[in-house]
């Protein structure tokens, strides 16, 4: 069993000292009832159930498996029991419209929520997680009866959701799907109906047995659309058609084909879902199908980073436990416990460097995720709509970097865990393997991390003339600014302005470059999000080190020794790795682009 209890010390350090969720969030209309008092009530509620419940599953449902039976997915014992709790205690929706049923807190709330769940059971997590996604999709895009009649059930949990989009010869490419939608004329409400005919793979939570109907969200292609993304539609197919009164009616034709036999989370059921001749209903215009499944899938993209927070995070925990257990030669310097027959391996340099490395990461990871999430509430709930447009500007920036670099980075914390462990590590008994088996697919889904990093130098660095990276450069060269002249930050404020420069250095040259050849912003794309991210935690560190020298005296004084600690090894063994992304950047294209095809 791995070692994990939630970090609430440093979430509401991060909320209430460093950012001002009371002033941010909690003065929003329709917010104002999700003061502190609130939220620390949920927070802890949130830990008690995630701890208790959620983490003792964790083991026996990878272990389990899901199991594929006569066109039925069975999921692992006690996960239905699971899931019934969840919803009851109101978690299914937590952040989700009052109006249809949901408890309309903060989506800054919604993002802790998230790293929790997957600190202790991201397989679980993945089908409320999917039910999360498809209900803001259906929100903002489905028409008033398709919000009637779905989304209170979605929200309660007695339904769930899917997105569906991949088929066997697309992934990235969704403008090649071949699922048809046939128009088959209106229903007696007057909804129009169509026929839905494909197969899609790798579908999350596309079968199982927690909740009495499924609602999958299809892309599929009219017969009149144009060629390409642009002629995509997407349909409501529902497992089970409804009846009038609201209920599930007879079965609808999708099925799952098969499951998947995964590396990782195989608590999660992942599918193949055919639909032949599926009954389904048109969200918003035709042709418009992609615009509106992005509402899913960039919500999607941010929580598939939290999930790299939430295992990196359990895997430092586990780490840090068995580092002060673990007994194994002596200390360089002397014997640290001579009592002993040896020392515990925590006091060796090198299983120090990789802890410190997973805490560095973890905690300036969660800074940029809360300062991102606050922003999710602004763009959504502030009066002015310049700050809106603000605070959306940043999200859309930010987003390709939480989901590439939260991930890349979980992965490895989980690699540094098992290495903490040694061989102990290497075998089931503890815990680590599955962390680093369920790490491993957060790279890969929800658009690879790759193709993240093209959106990234590809989109959002020439948005609108630029405006979207402004949201990020002004503040942190203003913060540079100001803070510059204070010797007690020194330390901080000037690598954080090294990297920052190094950053405008190499966006100007990727949009120099990028402009005379594609092949030169793609060379440099993966190294730019890095950068970027390393230089984003660093303006993030610089606060919180900031934050923390101001609170040296009385009962958190240990908790923020720490910080300092924890800032130092960011800036002075980590950030220096923001140098080294920028001299790839600026090396070009030939180092990779030269080499003859028929070579590889």
């Amino acid at each position: 069993m791995v070692t994990y209890a939630a970090p609430l010390d440093d979430i509401r350090f991060l909320l209430y000292d460093l950012l001002d969720y009371e002033g941010q969030v909690a003065a929003l209309p329709g917010y104002e009832e999700a003061n502190r008092e609130l939220v620390d009530a949920v927070l802890e509620e949130g830990a008690r159930f995630c701890q208790n419940e959620l983490l003792p599953l964790n083991r026996p449902g990878d272990e389990a498996g899901c199991r594929f039976e006569n066109g039925v997915v069975r999921t692992p014992d006690g996960f239905k029991a699971l899931y019934d709790s969840f919803c009851e205690a109101g978690w299914n929706g937590l952040s989700l419209n009052p109006d249809y049923g949901g408890q309309g807190l903060p989506k800054t709330l919604q993002f802790v929520m998230t790293e929790l769940i997957c600190s202790t059971n991201l397989s679980f997590g993945m089908y409320p997680g999917l039910t999360h996604g498809a209900c803001n999709a259906l929100e903002m895009h489905g028409s008033d009866d398709q919000k009637r009649t779905f989304l209170p059930n979605m929200i309660h949990g007695r339904w769930s959701g899917t997105m569906c989009l991949t088929e066997p010869h697309c992934g990235t490419d969704l403008g090649l799907i071949r699922t048809r939608a046939e128009p088959m004329g209106a229903a007696p409400d007057g909804e129009s109906k169509y026929s839905i005919t494909g197969t899609k793979i790798f579908i999350s939570a596309g079968e199982h047995d927690l909740s009495e109907n499924i609602v999958h969200l299809v892309l599929a292609k009219l017969p009149d659309a144009p060629e390409g993304t642009k002629g995509i539609s997407l349909f409501i197919v529902p497992k089970f058609l409804v009846k009038e009164d609201g209920s599930p009616g007879t079965r609808n034709g999708v099925a799952c084909g098969s499951i998947e036999h995964k590396m990782g989370i195989k608590a999660s059921s992942t599918c193949v879902m055919n639909f032949d001749a599926a009954e389904g209903y048109l969200v918003g215009q035709p042709h418009s199908g992609m615009a509106k499944m992005f509402t899913m899938m960039n919500v999607a993209r941010l929580d598939v980073g939290i999930q790299g927070l939430g295992l990196a995070e359990t895997a430092y925990q586990s780490a840090a436990a068995y580092a002060k257990e673990r007994l194994q030669g002596r200390s360089l310097a002397g014997p640290a416990y001579p009592e002993k027959a040896a020392d515990p391996i925590i006091v060796h340099p090198d299983v120090r460097r990789n802890l410190l490395t997973m805490r560095a990461l973890n905690e300036g990871a969660r800074a940029l995720a809360l300062w991102v999430a606050i922003a999710v509430d602004v763009a959504e709930k502030h009066p002015d709509a310049a700050k809106r447009q603000e605070a959306d500007d940043l999200v859309a920036l930010m987003t390709p970097i939480i989901k590439s670099f939260f991930t890349d980075y979980g992965f490895e914390a989980t690699n540094l865990g098992m290495q903490v462990y040694g061989g102990h590590g290497y075998i089931r008994e503890h815990g680590m393997e599955q962390l680093v088996r369920d790490a491993r697919i957060a790279q890969i889904y929800e658009g690879a991390n790759g193709i993240q990093a093209l959106d990234l130098v590809g989109r959002k660095l020439g948005q609108n003339m630029g405006r979207l990276l402004r949201r990020f450069f002004h503040p942190v060269q203003g913060y540079v600014e100001a803070k510059m002249t204070r010797p007690e930050l020194a330390e901080f404020v000037a690598p954080l302005a090294k990297s920052l420069s190094r950053l405008q250095q190499s966006t100007l040259w990727i949009a120099q470059q990028g402009l005379k050849d594609p092949e030169e912003a793609g060379a440099a794309a993966a190294d730019y999000l890095n950068l970027f991210a390393y230089t984003a935690l660093a303006y993030l560190w610089t606060r919180m080190a900031e934050a923390s020298l101001a609170q040296q005296d009385g009962d958190s004084a240990a908790f923020h020794e720490a910080k300092l600690a924890t800032a130092r090894f960011f800036f002075q063994r980590l950030l220096p790795k923001s140098s080294g992304h920028f001299s790839a950047i600026m090396a070009g294209k030939a180092p990779i682009m030269a080499m003859k095809e028929a070579a590889f």
